[in-house]
């Protein structure tokens, strides 16, 4: 058996909880998917997901939809299409 080592984190309880909960569902245990997690920095020799950084406008647009400010419902993807003249 191979040694091994402990990393440590700290987070909020519910973002772990949820998390956990969601890797227990996928069969997983929070060691192994922060192993498999690491794994992937190695073999990409980088973050294994896009990082991005949301400039000023963006960040208010995202705070209004979030709370329902000029936000537009369509019944379908045609009446989008429609509305939107494609």
């Amino acid at each position: 058996m191979s040694k091994t080592t402990t990393a440590r984190a700290r987070m909020e309880p519910e973002l772990k909880e949820e998390a956990e909960r969601i890797l227990r569902d996928c069969g997983l245990t929070a060691s192994q998917a922060i192993g498999l997690f690491y794994r992937q920095v190695v073999l990409g020799r980088g973050m294994p997901f896009p990082i991005r950084s949301f400039n000023e406008e963006t960040r208010r647009v995202l705070r209004q939809s979030e709370e329902g400010i000029d936000v537009q419902q369509f019944e379908s993807a045609e009446a989008l299409f429609e509305d939107l003249g494609i």
